[in-house]
């Protein structure tokens, strides 16, 4: 031990929605606290997704901060589902309010962590040169950072511009007057590519499997809408409380409650409604693959109404369950493809043979084009957490005894690893619940660990093996009956002997928020302090 103060009680890795809330908490608490932000500047995945079309999935009045008072009084949405410019100025509001962008670097990547015992500090290394020493490291990278590199045969050959949606370049990428083609049709591709029809020469979507659509219903906000008549901490009280960490409404009664006209009355419903919550309108949908087929049937039929050419609808309907993968909103994306400047390319019937160096040839002929998009996803969960580069005195990194799915207490702390923490990472709700809601709630836990330490004089903290077997198991025996564990998606870990782990809890974002209390207020017997 050589007795050296460190540089930082805590660094923070990452400016978007978590890292910003950080910051704020842990300076706030009175502990001296460095950001660092690969990007320009705050945001997030809203900084580096600017592609066309770009919007939030879920009601911009929930997903937002709710530890403030004054910040809920000051900003007003102007839309049910905020763009990703007004997201963008939002965190650049936030950041300013709360004088946030003087505490971090930015154009700056980790590129190395390795813990200390002696000293009980990270020394974390940056892309710049940097070389710091912190207490605590918080990794508030998120779960879906890490865009999946295009793996196209001939890329390197094609002679027009390509571009990733999750990497949008800061500059103008020109669309209208050219050829364009997009490849990925998720929700990522939606998006971009309801933005691109109609501004484009042409517009070329290159689709391997049809993926569901639900109307947004997007609109104006209303001053009305926007009036909370509860205070921030009583919002954020009702947001612990739900299942998803949103206000839709939550089901109380399984399908078989229901004659099939009621059925059906209840989903057509919520589809002229729009939004997420058609994924939760019987208590038994995510379990019971028959609820699910009522479900899923449905939405297929209306988007079957919606596309008059036969060879159309058969390659746009999907065939999987709805809500295996992350649905789409869109507002025209259907008739988008029965516009004569938009040709779909359907690679089920004539697969991807190359990229040539003006454009895609497929087993059925060639498409000529100046711009390339690519919306292939992201490496989910861990790439942003391995590229870190962090690693105990063992030289291990944290996900490398994960080879048979994550090994996290609540997801925010992984055994071997003292005063490393991963807001929102794999054993919590993450990618299936209110991910600003969680964030907020895992920073306080996080912060409040941390004043419990100080207070105690205790140096490191970290799970047990114990606690960490039984969180695993508790994650496990919830998702057992999941309908989208049982169906491959990026949610999904399927192993060497065919057993598949589900990576998010899914057990509701409300029981989630009482087991992380209970361990709390338990004075953290889960946890080994130092």
């Amino acid at each position: 031990m050589t007795g050296q103060k460190p540089d930082h009680d805590v660094i923070v890795v990452g400016a978007g929605p978590g890292g910003l809330y950080a910051v704020h908490r842990c300076s706030q608490q009175g502990l001296t606290v460095l950001g660092i932000e690969g990007g320009g500047g705050v945001g997030g995945v809203w900084y580096h997704n600017r592609y066309p079309g770009a919007r939030v999935d879920v009601d911009s009045v929930d997903y937002c901060y709710h530890f403030s008072d004054e910040l809920l009084e000051k900003w007003k949405w102007s839309e049910r589902y905020a763009a990703q410019p007004e997201l963008l100025a939002y965190f650049d509001f936030v950041a300013d309010m709360f004088c946030l962008r003087d505490k971090f670097v930015f154009n700056t990547w980790v590129t190395g962590a390795r813990w200390d015992s002696q000293e009980a500090v990270y020394h974390v290394q940056t892309s710049t040169g940097g070389n710091y020493r912190s207490r605590y490291l918080i990794m508030a990278t998120g779960n879906l950072t890490v865009g999946r590199e295009p793996q196209f045969k001939g890329l390197d050959r094609f002679q027009g511009q390509w571009v990733q949606a999750n990497r949008w370049p800061l500059e103008e990428v020109p669309i209208s007057g050219r050829r364009v083609a997009v490849i990925g049709t998720g929700s990522t591709g939606v998006q971009v590519i309801e933005a691109v029809a109609g501004q484009a020469e042409h517009l070329y979507v290159f689709q391997r499997n049809a993926h569901y659509a639900v109307p947004a219903r997007n609109r104006p906000m209303t001053a009305q809408e926007q009036r909370e008549d509860l205070s921030a901490a009583e919002l954020r009280e009702v947001f612990t409380s739900l299942p998803g960490g949103t206000r839709m409404p939550v089901p109380t009664r399984p399908l078989s409650d229901y004659t099939p006209e009621e059925q059906q009355k209840k989903l057509q419903a919520q589809w002229e409604f729009g939004g997420q919550a058609i994924l939760f309108q019987f208590t038994d949908q995510s379990r019971s693959r028959e609820t699910s087929e009522v479900v899923s049937e449905f939405v297929r039929a209306r988007i079957r109404e919606r596309i008059p050419d036969p060879a159309l609808r058969e390659a746009l309907v999907p065939t999987y369950p709805l809500g295996v993968k992350r649905v789409a909103l869109e507002t025209a994306y259907f008739e988008t493809y029965l516009r004569d400047d938009v040709t779909l390319v359907n690679l089920k019937k004539e697969p991807f043979v190359a990229i040539t160096e003006k454009g895609i040839t497929t087993e059925a002929g060639h498409y000529e084009v100046d711009l390339i998009i690519f919306a292939v996803g992201f490496v989910a969960f861990t790439a942003a957490l391995d590229s870190a580069n962090i690693q105990n005195e063992a030289g291990q990194t944290p996900t490398q005894k994960w080879d048979r799915g994550p090994r996290t207490l609540l997801g925010l702390m992984t055994p071997g690893f003292p005063n490393l923490f991963v807001p929102t990472g794999p054993g919590s709700p993450s990618v299936i619940a209110n991910l600003i809601v969680q964030n907020e709630f895992a920073i306080d836990w996080i912060a409040d660990l941390i004043a419990y330490a100080d207070h105690h004089r205790l140096r490191s903290v970290e799970p047990t093996e114990k606690a960490v077997d039984e969180w695993v198991a508790a994650c496990a025996a919830v998702s057992e009956n999941l309908v989208r564990r049982l169906i491959d998606n990026y949610m999904v870990k399927v192993n060497d002997d065919g057993s598949r782990v589900f990576i998010p809890y899914s057990g509701g974002f409300f029981r989630y928020v009482a087991e992380c209390r209970r361990i709390a207020e338990g004075g953290y017997q889960e946890l080994t302090f130092r």
